[in-house]
């Protein structure tokens, strides 16, 4: 008979939380018990999502164990500065730097050096506090914290010293060499903290799990703990006929940020609108998800604004359905040497929606060597002007002629199941 494994699952993102970073666990919970391991949800119990998205209830068990403790939240506090500015940084939109206001600065400094490391840090204590006793008179050998929010590693960290309960620290982004981090105004002092408290959770937990594989050769250089690369990735089960679009549109899903912003695109979209009239009549640029005033401003000034569907934030649901009608699909990345380790959860669903992928990042990334191993699309960089107006007029070309569609390969091994029993073994 088969010994099944009790696993606590420590996180922030849960629904009716939406955006990618609550989909990972989501989908880990669903397929554990398949592995014997029957998972235990702690969430918050009156978080502060920026985003909701509340179809994704329905994907939860309800058999499910999930337990609830207060947090106390700084956005609460800081609305009523302005509840705009505080909305827009909890969802990771932060202006550049020529554009911000005082109150915005005032804000990023605060958050960046009184909460570290980030703004839950306030639910370390009385979380560690509740679970202790919870592990111990459930007799949980294992516990996995998942992060950001960061803070929630610091929870692990105390358990681990506490009861010396088998931790796994999931990072589902960087700590401190992700790009938002350089964004927060630290001082000296703080930056260290950040240092520090970022060693000692990779060099106290049992097990590490990153998403990408560049970010597990910063962490070697920090620890000599195991560290797995488990991606995020697809899941099955949406089985809606699709009609796919009339109109050649490209379509981005997911928040735009001020630094998310490939003018280079916006030209060359501009260009084959001016210099085909048959492009000009059927391209739609679509448009899902938040998008900051700055990229606005820069499809404006390219005069492509009468193309553009700006739909805004949509359910998961309604997100699968645009990738499946659109004819291409833009997977858009910040051009920084910090965004390299970044795989956005969105492009395993897109990779398994058979329609191309038009990838914009820094060079040697992640995402690039993702999309060549899988043949799902072309990957270019902010500077290949030539090559990424070649491409998208041979896209045109192929939709025109009823011949665009996507033909990749092996991407099984990035199923959500699949992953889950990698996961599985690690517990």
């Amino acid at each position: 008979m088969t010994v099944r494994k009790k696993a606590l699952i420590i996180t922030y993102y849960w629904p009716p939380a939406g955006g990618p970073g609550v989909q990972r666990w989501l989908k880990f919970v669903k397929y554990l018990p398949e592995f014997d391991i029957d998972p235990i949800v702690y969430i918050p119990e009156n978080p502060n999502y920026p985003i909701l998205d509340g179809s994704l209830l329905n994907e939860v068990s309800v058999d499910l164990k999930i337990l609830k403790q207060p947090i106390s939240e700084p956005y609460k506090l800081a609305g009523l500065f302005s509840k705009q500015k505080s909305k827009t940084i909890s969802k990771g939109i932060i202006s550049e730097k020529t554009n911000q206001s005082f109150l915005e600065k005032l804000m990023l400094y605060i958050r960046g050096n009184f909460f570290i490391p980030d703004a839950r840090i306030g639910w370390v204590k009385p979380s560690v506090k509740f679970l202790s006793e919870y592990i111990k008179n459930e007799k949980i050998e294992t516990i996995i914290t998942t992060g950001p929010p960061h803070s929630l590693h610091l929870i692990g960290l105390a358990l681990k010293k506490q009861l010396g309960v088998k931790w796994i620290a999931d990072f589902r982004d960087p700590w401190t060499s992700i790009g938002y981090h350089r964004h927060l105004k630290l001082t000296k002092n703080s930056e260290i903290k950040h240092k520090t408290l970022e060693k000692q959770v990779l060099n106290n937990a049992d097990q590490l799990i990153v998403t990408s594989f560049i970010t597990k050769q910063e962490f070697q250089n920090i620890t000599d703990k195991p560290i797995e690369v488990i991606t995020n990735g697809y899941d099955v089960g949406f089985s809606e006929k699709i009609e796919i679009d009339n109109k050649f549109s490209l379509s981005h899903i997911g928040s735009l940020l001020s630094k998310r912003n490939p003018k280079v695109l916006w030209k060359v979209l501009s260009d084959l609108v001016n210099e085909h009239k048959d492009f000009a009549t059927d391209f739609q640029l679509n448009l899902i998800g938040l998008v900051s005033d700055d990229v606005i401003d820069s499809i404006n000034k390219y005069t492509l604004s009468k193309y553009v569907n700006n739909v805004g934030y949509v359910s998961h649901k309604e997100a699968i359905k645009y990738q499946k009608k659109s004819q291409i699909l833009l997977l858009i990345e910040i051009d920084s040497e910090d965004t390299r380790c970044i795989i956005p959860g969105k492009l395993f669903e897109y990779m398994v929606s058979n329609r191309p992928i038009i990838a914009l990042g820094p060079k040697a990334s992640d995402v690039e060597k993702i999309i060549k191993e899988t043949n799902t699309g072309h990957y270019f960089n902010y500077d290949d002007y030539n090559s990424l107006k070649t491409h998208i007029l041979n896209y045109y070309n192929a939709f025109k002629n009823g011949t665009l569609r996507s033909s990749p390969i092996g991407l099984q091994k990035y199923s959500r199941k699949a992953l889950t029993e990698s996961l599985s073994k690690l517990i």
